[in-house]
């Protein structure tokens, strides 16, 4: 018995004559076990009831009729969808104000884009910028409706566009090389679609007149894709109407993405006129045009991989403070490769660039002139791919591009 407790294993204290038998108390594991068989259920019980209200909070149900006469506000009403059945299937993208859904309505795929309600202001915007008379253009994105969801802290707003499965101009140029005729089609249709936003439009098809609008967030990934590589411009969250004798409304002036930002936005010293506006949005087309010309495979040389503007030089998270050195007081701007300069037409599309970007606001060109150029340069450059390459080649060098009397 010196080790283990073998034959006092049942060892009970036995009192004194007369009384009763006294158990000791239980061993510690037979406590153990009680207090799991108490404690389990319940601790079960409660998980499931933490899931349940969690899966409340969080369902994304396919939703019933879509009703756009809960919008509030007094701006015009969205199409009528004829009560469609309307579904989300999944979340395609995420951003400042909200996420993108894919959706089924009908037999037709479209986007959903869905604001918190803290950010009602710019779904508002958005919608009023879509329901400006003249807005349909095949270079804009197609608006189908908006609407609001939901009551109280749950409230959602909705906004309903067309669908594009190639996603936005940054996600294709990550995975995907441009060739020449691709990087040419898909700036051209880029450029006419912010040159129809900028215009002023006359009443036309019934509509009112469209006036100018500035766009103040445009990048690669506010640029959508067609399937044929078309470009569409959408996200108008941040746009400001110029309608004659109208104050254009809220006109901020450091607003957007700051790696677009032009360098008068970047030190605040911005001139709260139309053409001051128009004028932002051209430095950030700049910016998107060399985008594409770094992943486009023309050239005689390596593609490198897609980086955003300005990320070689400060990284993927620059501060505003990193932007306004470099672009304000350095006047840096991406750099153009070697070999980008030997190819005819990426050299003309290159001057065109740094005529969008120029650090004097008034300088840059206007996206009329921009989408001019980049036709007159893809018409050139083909020609140059003939049999008679020795000719067209001196003729590209020495072309007279649409003057700088075009520009904004």
């Amino acid at each position: 018995c010196c080790e283990g407790n073998f034959c006092n294993e049942r060892f009970t204290h036995l009192p004194d004559v007369g009384g009763p038998v006294i158990e000791p108390p239980p061993p510690a594991p037979v406590l153990l076990n009680l207090l799991v068989c108490s404690l389990l259920p319940v601790t079960m019980l409660s998980m499931a009831l933490l899931l349940c209200f969690w899966m409340y909070r969080h369902r994304k149900p396919p939703y019933g009729h879509v009703d756009i006469n809960e919008d509030p506000g007094a701006s015009p009403p969205s199409p009528l969808l004829g009560l469609k059945p309307l579904q989300l299937l999944e979340v395609k993208a995420r951003g400042r104000f909200g996420c993108v859904w894919k959706a089924q309505m009908m037999n037709d795929y479209v986007a959903v884009k869905i604001f918190p309600i803290q950010d009602k202001q710019s779904w508002q915007n958005e919608r009023d910028m879509f329901s400006t008379p003249g807005m349909k253009h095949e270079n804009l994105l197609h608006f189908i409706a908006a609407e609001k969801r939901g009551s109280n802290l749950e409230t959602e707003f909705w906004l309903i566009t067309e669908f594009h499965e190639r996603g936005s101009l940054t996600d294709y140029l990550k995975g995907s090389v441009l060739s020449w005729t691709d990087l040419c089609h898909i700036a051209e249709t880029m450029a006419c679609g912010l040159a129809y936003l900028h215009e002023d439009v006359p009443r036309c098809k019934g509509e009112g007149p469209k006036p100018a609008i500035a766009h103040r967030d445009f990048k690669s990934k506010n640029v959508m894709l067609k399937a044929d590589l078309s470009a569409v411009l959408g996200d108008l969250g941040l746009a400001v109407r110029f309608e004659p004798g109208k104050p254009p409304g809220d006109t901020h002036g450091q607003v957007g993405t700051w790696r677009y930002m032009a360098p008068e936005v970047l030190e605040g010293a911005i001139n709260f006129q139309r053409d001051a506006f128009l004028r932002i949005d051209m430095y950030a087309v700049g910016l998107v045009l060399w985008e594409l010309v770094s992943r486009c495979k023309a050239a005689d040389g390596p593609v490198d991989e897609y980086m955003l503007p300005f990320e070689e030089e400060i990284g993927q998270h620059p501060s505003l403070e990193d932007l306004q050195d470099l672009v304000v007081h350095k006047k840096m701007r991406p750099a153009f490769k070697d070999c980008w300069l030997k190819h005819s037409g990426l050299a003309q599309l290159c001057e065109t660039i740094e005529e969008c970007w120029d650090h004097d606001a008034e300088a840059r060109l206007s996206a009329g002139c921009v989408e001019e150029r980049i036709s007159q340069i893809r018409r050139l450059a083909s020609v140059t791919t003939s049999d008679c390459l020795l000719s067209t080649v001196t003729s590209l060098t020495n072309v007279d591009l649409p003057p700088k009397e075009s520009s904004i």
